[in-house]
C-alpha cells in the first residue's frame, strides 16, 4: 500500500455563522469604535434620503410622504422662474470663490512659515493662539464683529474718526458684507486649517533637506523644491473637497449677520431654504431647492476629481 492509498481525513468546513461570531468576538472593540460613526451617518445622512421625494410632491403633513400628490418638477420650475434664483446662485458662488482665493492659501502659507520657526516654545505659543478662534462659537464671533464695527463706539470707526474719516455703518452697507463675512471666517479657521498641513510637513524626509543643503540650496529653494512638493498631494485633495462645496454656504452665520439692507448680496440658498421651509412651511419647494444645491455639489466634486486625476494623478478615487 502506497502513501497515496491512505485515505486522508476530510476537513470539515466552518459555516459562515461560526466564522462571523469568531470575527466579531475577535474584533469587538474595533466594531464598537466604528459603531457610533456608522449609526450617525445612517440616521442623519442616509435615512433622510427617504424624504427627498417630497421635492417632487405637493407635500401635506396630514397625508404623509407617500400619500402626498406627485407634481413632478413643478417646484424646480418655480424656483428657476423666480427672481431669487439668479441672485442666490450668484451670492453663493461669489462667497465661495472669495473664500477659496483668501481662505484656502492662508493656512498653507501659515503652516510653511510656522514650519521654519526653530524656537519650540515660541512655535507652540503661536500655534495655540492661532487655534483659539476655531473654538469660539459663531454667535460670539458675530457679536464681536458687530461690536468692533459699531457706528457709535466700535474700535474700527473710532480709529477712522482719528484719521478724519466719517464713521461707516459696515453692517448695513451691502458692499462691505462679503468682505466682513470672508475676513471673519478666515480669521476663525486659518489656524485650525493649518494643522493638517503641519502634519503633512512632519512626514517629509529630513534627509532631503540635508542633501539639498549639501548641494548649496538656501531655505527658499528648499521650500520650493522639497517642502511644497511634499505637501502637494494634501493640498490637492483638500482643494478638491473645497471645490466640491462651491454651491454650499452655511446659513447660521449669514442669518446672524444679514438684514434687509444686505439681502441683495447676503441671501444664499441655505438661508432661502430656511426662510421658506422652516419659517414659511413650504416643505416641498424648499426641499427641491436644497436638492438642486446638493446635486450641483455632487457634479462639481466628480468633475473636479476627474480633472485632477487627469492632470496630476492625484484624486479622491
Amino acid at each position: 500500500m502506497t502513501v497515496n492509498d491512505v485515505s486522508q481525513p476530510k476537513v470539515k468546513k466552518r459555516g459562515w455563522w461560526p466564522t462571523l461570531k469568531k470575527n466579531v468576538a475577535r474584533d469587538k472593540y474595533l466594531l464598537l469604535l466604528v459603531a457610533l460613526p456608522v449609526l450617525y451617518y445612517i440616521i442623519f445622512h442616509y435615512f433622510p434620503l427617504y424624504g427627498m421625494q417630497i421635492a417632487f410632491k405637493r407635500y401635506s403633513p396630514g397625508r404623509g410622504i407617500w400619500g402626498s400628490q406627485w407634481v413632478g418638477f413643478k417646484w424646480f420650475r418655480q424656483f428657476f422662474g423666480s427672481y431669487f434664483a439668479g441672485r442666490l446662485i450668484r451670492n453663493v458662488l461669489l462667497l465661495n470663490i472669495y473664500n477659496l482665493l483668501w481662505g484656502f492659501p492662508l493656512p498653507i502659507i501659515f503652516a510653511l512659515l510656522l514650519n521654519e520657526v526653530k524656537h519650540a516654545a515660541f512655535k507652540r505659543v503661536v500655534q495655540t493662539i492661532s487655534y483659539m478662534p476655531h473654538f469660539i462659537s459663531v454667535v460670539v464671533v458675530v457679536g464681536m464683529v458687530f461690536s468692533f464695527l459699531s457706528v457709535n463706539n466700535g474700535i474700527v470707526n473710532v480709529f477712522l474718526e482719528h484719521l478724519g474719516i466719517e464713521p461707516i455703518n459696515f453692517m448695513s452697507e451691502p458692499r462691505w458684507f462679503r468682505t466682513i463675512y470672508i475676513a471673519s471666517g478666515v480669521w476663525q479657521s486659518f489656524g485650525w486649517g493649518s494643522i493638517i498641513y503641519l502634519a503633512a510637513l512632519s512626514g517629509i524626509d529630513t534627509e532631503q533637506y540635508e542633501a539639498a543643503k549639501i548641494d548649496g540650496a538656501n531655505r527658499f529653494q528648499q521650500i520650493v523644491h522639497i517642502t511644497i512638493p511634499g505637501i502637494l498631494p494634501t493640498v490637492i485633495i483638500l482643494l478638491i473637497l473645497q471645490c466640491g462645496r462651491m454651491m454650499s454656504v452655511g446659513y447660521e452665520k449669514i442669518i446672524l449677520m444679514y438684514n434687509t439692507a444686505t439681502y441683495e448680496v447676503a441671501d444664499v440658498i441655505s438661508t432661502y431654504v430656511y426662510r421658506n421651509g422652516i419659517l414659511g412651511g413650504e416643505f416641498s419647494f424648499s426641499t427641491a431647492v436644497d436638492l438642486f444645491n446638493n446635486v450641483c455639489n455632487c457634479i462639481l466634486l466628480v468633475a473636479i476629481n476627474w480633472f485632477s486625476r487627469k492632470v496630476s494623478d492625484i484624486s479622491l478615487w
